[in-house]
């Protein structure tokens, strides 16, 4: 599974619905949307700021990911954006990769 952080900030609906819902029940409802892609919520936080709300998860591929991200921005409710997260390990894979690369003008 491809873990994710996701960032979040409502619009003025959005913070209307979260205001009447709670926090706990935004948690809930986001747990269960990503469990229906077959995924797992990792950490759900609300944050002070641009960002509204943090998420970690786990979804099996990039297109759950993105359908999830597709629906929750044409809500209209939040705005989104994803990270893809990746761990030490696969950063020790890509390092010892030889890639064959020129820069701009050289």
């Amino acid at each position: 599974m491809a873990k994710y952080l996701i960032k979040v900030s409502y619009s003025a609906d959005g913070t209307k619905g979260l205001l009447k819902e709670g926090g706990s029940r935004r948690r809930s409802a986001v747990e269960q949307m990503i469990k229906g892609l077959g995924g797992k919520l990792e950490a759900f936080y609300f944050a002070f700021g641009d960002t509204d709300a943090i998420a970690i998860m786990d979804v099996p591929d990039a297109a759950s990911a993105v359908a999830m991200g597709l629906t929750v921005n044409a809500a209209g409710a939040a705005h989104g954006s994803m990270t893809v997260l990746i761990t030490p390990e696969e950063v020790d894979e890509a390092s010892k990769k030889s890639v064959t690369y020129r820069p701009p003008g050289a």
